[in-house]
């Protein structure tokens, strides 16, 4: 009867660690791009690209500014004053841009968008670094 309730704590346990594994999405107010998407669009368009990678990094050529994800709010004065501008984050793998684009979602941006990957999907699409 024990290794009966032992078995169904297990399975209990294991089926929550697989369902919470599987729940993980990307915010619904961050979109996502890959390196060849991005750079298509920035040999169309003039696009505003963020990189908020901490400590600072090699950065994609044609960055416009350096944020620390994590210091958003004290660079508010070099964002965009149109709350509607398109923002393109990045870091070395992803994770600090989606914190970075939280952190800009809460300042009232909403058009985001965070590199898939980050630096090294562009680095390992040979794309240009400065």
């Amino acid at each position: 009867m024990l290794i009966q309730k032992e078995l169904k704590i297990y399975s209990f346990i294991a089926f929550i660690v697989i369902v919470t594994g599987c729940n993980f999405q990307q915010p619904d107010y961050v979109k996502v791009i890959t390196a060849t998407e991005l750079n298509q669009l920035m040999q169309k368009e003039d696009i505003v690209l963020i990189d908020v990678h901490t400590p600072e990094q090699r950065h994609i050529k044609g960055t416009d500014l350096f944020i620390p994800y994590n210091e958003i709010e004290k660079y508010q004065d070099k964002l965009p004053k149109d709350k509607s501008t398109a923002i393109y984050l990045y870091c070395e793998g992803g994770p600090m841009g989606n914190a970075a684009a939280r952190s800009l979602y809460e300042l009232g941006y909403h058009n985001l968008t965070n590199l898939r990957g980050g630096e090294g999907a562009w680095r390992e699409s040979n794309l240009p670094l400065e």
